[in-house]
């Protein structure tokens, strides 16, 4: 019997802060994907990202992060990333990009394809709950994301 555990093809890795109103959009998605798993697909969630999500990263085939923004449209956009070492690596939070490249870093491999998932905010106040506007960009998101499958071709229309 083995026990060795095994590595889903593909990583979702939502982060964001359930307690500044909209920036909770990244872990809300996850506690709607949660409910029924994706087959094929590991969650994961934080805060924010860190250096160790790098190792994350390891043995997939893709990788989906999930956050929310205020300057992308509604109810949400999708985009490539590309590994970029950024000033984000030496901070508390990195960003996506950063983090891919510090996977190339370590490996000394490209990193695999990834994408970002960007959920349309507009409150990040301290405190305050999740705007109406947000709650129903979210909806839509998870709705997409659940007509989609499999991720993969859904991901693969959207330019580089």
């Amino acid at each position: 019997m083995s026990t060795e555990k095994t590595t889903a093809p593909v990583l979702v890795l939502t982060y964001g802060n359930p307690s500044r109103g909209d920036d909770a959009l990244g872990t809300a998605m996850f506690d709607l994907l949660e409910e029924n798993p994706p087959v094929n697909v590991e969650l994961l969630t934080d805060f924010q990202l860190q250096i160790e999500h790098a190792t994350d990263l390891r043995d997939r085939e893709y990788i989906l992060f999930i956050d929310a923004g205020v300057s992308c449209a509604e109810p949400f956009e999708l985009s490539r990333l590309s590994a970029i070492k950024d000033d984000s690596f030496t901070t508390h939070a990195m960003s996506p990009a950063s983090v891919l490249s510090v996977f190339e870093q370590i490996y000394r491999r490209t990193s695999p394809p990834a994408y970002l998932l960007t959920i349309r905010a507009y409150e990040f106040g301290l405190g305050k709950e999740m705007s109406d506007s947000a709650i129903e960009n979210l909806r839509k998101t998870h709705r997409f994301l659940r007509q989609s499958p499999p991720w993969e071709d859904a991901l693969a229309a959207w330019p580089a």
